[in-house]
């Protein structure tokens, strides 16, 4: 079925990709007077990826160009990293000098194999460079940062003979594999957020909650690594931790032609995955921003609806599964709410307990598991308490009644584009409807 098909067959789908793509206004256009500078970041970036930048079009101007900046140098930190074509010791040198690089105004390199998809980021570096330093200071403090902590990271495995060989050997050594690879990310765009007032200090402070960024990104890259289990595999590179295939069978690539075990490790992996979704709710109703938040959620969602997508789906073991375009447009709608998302997590999870099998080897921790995010839930909203019982006034349960004030400004919007849809819809059935009677006669 192709993309028309899929949508015409999901009427719901079909109506959010209409408004996505003709009624929908952003929050923040892009900006007429960009510098010649500024264009050349944000065609990089388009190269890069078309639908992250997309978002990042539509970010805050005073996050804007902090964010795009700090996506294309750690892109070009990874392309270092990715490129198999590059010596060892000089990919070593590299990236263990890299964040010295940003103190530059002109740095650049053309060492990567002509096949490297995302070349160009180094090779035009300057531009990035210089708009780096155009930063506030604060943000370019940030930025190195995690700059330098993602590339010694990187370092690390490059020169792990065992991991090149065997892959992540514990769940602990896979969540540190994740905190370099996204944990930092999230790290690095909290601070950002932070520093701009757009959210609450209690994503960045040291108090119990610095949990809250890291686990928005070990969602998303764990999410991601069960995905790709099948082009993973035929890459030579394995991600899912021993600890836990192991308990399923005695070779990782075994799996490919053994859907009851491995689907079971996959179920296995989602599990592991789902710890992290309190921590994610918790941290969205902590953005108090509308750009901002839009920004964090979006992938969120995209996560969730792929975890569902992959549960007890022997696909995965044979190639790389996907949403729906309709879907994925669906969820950018819907997401524009903490309600939204938290309706939009209660439904994902409501479809992987309805996927889940009684002979699964992790049914009732799978089980325990959501219902302790649906309990979670409620205790956000305490919507269905009996009548005089007053709310327990929990940590969440404030926030999330701080980010409902600011739902609230999102709903009348909504309300609109619904109502434009509605009357689009009308005039074009009235129309279809005249065109038929007339040919009719």
């Amino acid at each position: 079925m192709g993309k028309l098909g899929e949508l015409l067959a999901h009427p719901v789908e079909l109506k959010s990709a209409l408004i996505l793509k003709f009624i929908r206004q952003p929050l923040y256009s892009n900006e007429a007077s960009m510098s010649a500078d500024v264009k050349k970041c944000y065609e990089l970036l388009t190269k890069t990826s078309r639908s992250f930048a997309a978002v990042i079009m539509e970010l805050h101007p005073e996050l804007r160009n902090a964010v795009a900046i700090f996506y294309l140098i750690l892109r070009a930190l990874d392309t270092i990293e990715d490129d198999m074509t590059i010596d060892v010791d000089e990919k070593v040198r590299l990236l263990e000098e890299f964040d010295g690089k940003l103190d530059t105004l002109d740095w650049s390199f053309n060492g990567n194999g002509p096949n490297e998809k995302d070349r160009d980021v180094l090779v035009e570096f300057p531009y990035i460079l210089r708009e780096y330093h155009n930063l506030k200071p604060e943000y370019q403090q940030v930025i190195k940062k995690i700059t330098k902590e993602m590339a010694k990271g990187m370092v690390k495995y490059v020169l792990d003979a065992e991991f090149t060989l065997n892959g992540v050997a514990t769940v602990q050594d896979y969540d540190m594999y994740c905190h370099y690879v996204a944990g930092l990310v999230g790290d690095g765009l909290t601070e950002l957020i932070v520093l701009a007032n757009f959210g609450s200090p209690s994503l960045y402070e040291s108090d119990g909650n610095s949990k809250l960024f890291e686990s928005m990104g070990l969602f998303l890259q764990k999410t991601n690594i069960i995905r790709d289990y099948a082009e993973d595999l035929r890459d030579g590179r394995t991600f899912w931790p021993k600890e836990i295939w192991a308990q399923h069978t005695d070779k990782l690539a075994s799996l490919a032609t053994d859907a009851d075990n491995g689907v079971a490790c996959i179920n296995h992996l989602v599990l592991n995955a789902l710890s992290h979704v309190e921590d994610v709710l918790t941290y969205l109703s902590l953005i108090e921003e509308q750009s901002s938040f839009q920004f964090c959620a979006i992938p969120q969602v995209m996560a969730i609806a792929t975890l569902s997508l992959v549960f007890n789906n022997a696909t995965v073991l044979q190639k790389n599964v996907k949403i729906r375009k309709g879907e994925t447009c669906y969820l950018i709608l819907k997401s524009r709410t903490l309600k939204g998302c938290v309706e939009i997590f209660t439904y994902y999870l409501r479809q992987i307990k309805q996927s889940l099998q009684v002979n699964d080897p992790n049914y009732l921790k799978i089980n325990i598991q959501i219902a302790r995010i649906e309990q979670y839930i409620e205790e956000m909203y305490q919507d269905n308490l009996p009548e005089n019982v007053a709310p327990i006034k929990t940590p969440v349960y404030l926030s999330t009644s701080k980010r409902t004030v600011q739902d609230n400004k999102v709903v009348p919007v909504i309300e609109e584009e619904n109502y434009k849809f509605n009357i689009g819809l009308t005039i074009l059935m009235t129309l279809a409807f005249a065109i038929v009677h007339r040919l009719m006669k």
